[in-house]
């Protein structure tokens, strides 16, 4: 059966692209399209699509209202489209905590150079969703819940029980006998969302620097950052060029670059450059990852929701000097591509679920 799919925008001709682009695959059909939000609501509701791509700027009711409303009543996979500017940043991150599950520049010559590559990866993103129906119905229980949760100001460490005590614990592993200097994270689709809900558990006093590498346009990761750093104990700041790395602190990859650790295990600090031109991802968890292990091996890594296999050779390489991996479990990814890298290559210290990561991170290294 083909992929069943409601293209939501304001604009005619951007809802015809888009239509024609899905329906030149035989797996993909356009089930109908809507004009604004509103018409989006109804349309999800009555059609059950298995995708929506959803614009965010639109009359009657915006793309971000429209997800809140869908997710809650009708949880659907939602893409959107976005405008590469720090407004169109800002708004897109709101339409991920809404509920959407993936995100895509609006301009097609902005998510590749070539037409057909960008043609592919539109396909390739809808395809993807379409099999995360079931992360859908969790998000939208999760939206709930926080809903009628009561507000915090400063949010909690998440609880740590015992590993004794968790049936789904893994096999206790033997202590290291050196402390840690540094919690690496690398993710993509799905990040925002996932980065989030772990960096907000994490205590104002943490006491290792974080390097955190996100697959992101290069206006987005400086909302992002700010974003993060509103809602964090801990300090969250876009990583520029010379920046020591201090305990309590997160360093987000800049958008577009490549984010490189130096120096020794007791005075790290960041090199942010441009790059290898032939590099696909910028940043690249690969690249940080590779870097680090160069430094020290008293790293932490955490492998998290992501298309692709970025981050499984730097992995191996810090694997090599003695670090830590975990890498999120298939059932809590919004893809589950970069997690199962790590993990079929046998890099993987412990598979686990994203509402126990921050815990697990905490626990690991001994620490609240």
């Amino acid at each position: 059966m083909p992929i069943r799919v409601l293209v939501v925008d304001d604009s005619s001709f951007f809802r015809r692209r888009v239509s024609e682009i899905l329906t030149s695959d035989k797996g993909v059909e356009v089930i109908d399209t809507a004009m604004n939000g509103k018409e989006a609501v109804q349309k999800a509701k009555e059609l059950r699509p298995d995708v929506i791509t959803m614009d965010i700027e639109m009359p009657v009711m915006d793309g971000i209202s429209a997800v809140r409303e869908i997710m809650l009543a009708n949880p659907t996979p939602i893409l959107m489209f976005s405008s590469l500017t720090h407004d169109g940043a800002k708004a897109t991150l709101d339409a991920l905590d809404a509920g959407a599950l993936d995100f895509l520049p609006k301009r097609f010559e902005d998510i590749a150079k070539d037409r057909n590559d960008a043609v592919a990866t539109l396909l390739t993103r809808v395809k993807t969703l379409a099999n995360r129906r079931g992360l859908s119905l969790i998000k939208a229980r999760q939206l709930r819940s926080a809903s009628s949760a009561p507000t915090i100001a400063k949010p909690e460490p998440a609880p740590v029980r015992p590993v004794s005590e968790r049936h789904d614990a893994p096999a206790p592993r033997r202590r290291r006998s050196m402390p840690y200097k540094l919690l690496a994270i690398g993710c993509s689709t799905g990040g925002p969302v996932a980065l989030q809900q772990i960096l907000t558990r994490l205590p104002g006093n943490f006491p290792l620097p974080i390097v955190l590498i996100q697959h992101m346009p290069g206006t987005f990761t400086s909302a992002f950052a700010q974003r993060l750093n509103g809602l964090c104990q801990i300090n969250v700041k876009e990583a520029e060029n010379g920046d020591r790395l201090l305990p309590g602190s997160a360093y987000l990859a800049p958008g577009g670059k490549q984010m490189l650790v130096e120096g020794s295990g007791s005075a790290m600090r960041l090199k942010v450059t441009e790059g290898p031109e032939s590099l696909v991802y910028k940043p690249s968890v690969d690249i940080t990852f590779a870097s680090a292990a160069k430094v020290t091996g008293d790293v932490l890594a955490v492998i998290l929701t992501g298309m692709g296999a970025d981050g499984r050779d730097g992995s191996r390489l810090l694997k090599a000097q003695g670090a830590t991996l975990f890498a999120q479990d298939e059932a809590s990814c919004v893809v589950y591509g970069m997690p199962q890298a790590v993990t079929a290559a046998g890099l993987t210290d412990e598979s686990i679920s994203l509402d126990r990561i921050a815990g697990r991170i905490l626990a690991e290294i001994g620490h609240g």
